[in-house]
């Protein structure tokens, strides 16, 4: 449903995609907006990707370098073909295996892929999202550019709330927010640069090596991926590492880490899973507070969502 005036329509409830809302948003799309559309990882802001005036728009909105590549989702593992050239064998099976989820396959891009969408790479980003709002979205209009609908550089956005927090201001009357609810895994994508004889990691998500039944390298790569930037996924607030906290700052830690006297804890999570889950959402709170200084205990490197929190709170403390 819509509420009149509001940008924000409810695209989930009760367990089930709200068609009126996935229409209303395709509809937009095809006079040019741009929607923020819920998926598993974090929300994105949506444009029909082969539309480069359209995607534009998400690049001014986001204040996005134009060099800086976007993922593009689509619907299922046939897009592989439709968007990439001499797509390894290896890459085929692994979106037949894990898509819909929160992966991402760099391939060799196709002649006609709009270069507007690989920050001039010969390379192209695809993933299917494990989201049915998102899913639905993408049925509707075809496959979309979609980086994280907030300022670039800044924390993403893992609730509908978050993106009107962001860029609500920058949003025009053509344009929506579909509210899916808390996105569950709360960090980006798995990247994996296919473009090589063996897939190499370019960014830490949720999925498992150990998953993927091949051998994945670990190595530098020249490819250019969304999120590689030194500093990146920054709250206000200060991002430490080290240290002990001081009276007044926050701490985000596993559950285990004690919080020291004055110190406003923001999460207690058990596990690296819920870790990620409220990872976003306790930067953000840190900012609404008002809190000048975070210290982060980094968990242990035990599993790929472990690597992912570490790789996205290192980023989010470089100044």
């Amino acid at each position: 449903m819509v509420v009149p005036g509001d940008a924000v329509t409810l695209a989930w409830h009760d367990g089930a995609v709200d068609a009126a809302a996935v229409f209303l948003a395709a509809e937009r799309m095809r006079d040019g907006g741009v929607v923020g559309m819920p998926t598993e990882t974090v929300y994105g802001l949506a444009a029909r990707a082969r539309q480069q005036a359209e995607v534009a728009r998400v690049f001014a909105i986001k204040g996005r370098p134009p060099d800086h590549p976007v993922i593009v989702h689509v619907a299922d593992a046939s897009a592989l073909q439709e968007w990439g050239m001499q797509v390894p064998a290896y890459a085929t099976s692994l979106a037949q295996a894990l898509w819909p989820g929160p992966l991402t396959l760099v391939v060799p891009a196709a002649d006609d892929v709009p270069r507007f969408l690989t920050g001039g790479q010969d390379t192209v980003g695809l993933r299917c999202p494990a989201h049915p709002v998102a899913l639905a979205l993408i049925d509707a209009v075809g496959p979309v550019a979609a980086p994280s609908a907030n300022r670039f550089g800044q924390v993403s956005p893992t609730r509908a709330s978050d993106v009107l927090a962001d860029i609500g201001d920058l949003l025009g009357p053509q344009d929506v927010v579909l509210d899916g609810g808390d996105c569950p895994v709360g960090v980006e994508s798995t990247i994996l640069d296919c473009t090589g004889e063996a897939p190499r990691v370019l960014r830490w998500g949720a999925v498992e090596l150990s998953d993927l039944g091949m051998t994945v390298d670990t190595g530098p790569s020249a490819v250019r991926a969304p999120g590689g930037l030194a500093s990146h996924y920054a709250p206000r607030a200060a991002v430490h590492l080290r240290g002990t906290p001081v009276a007044g700052a926050g701490l985000l830690a596993l559950s285990d880490v004690p919080t020291p006297d004055g110190v406003h804890r923001l999460a207690s999570p058990n596990n690296p899973r819920e870790y990620a889950a409220v990872l976003y959402r306790a930067l953000r709170d840190a900012d609404a507070a008002g809190l000048s200084d975070i210290w982060a205990v980094l968990p242990e490197p035990v599993d790929a969502l472990s690597r992912a929190i570490r790789d996205r709170l290192s980023r989010a403390a470089v100044r």
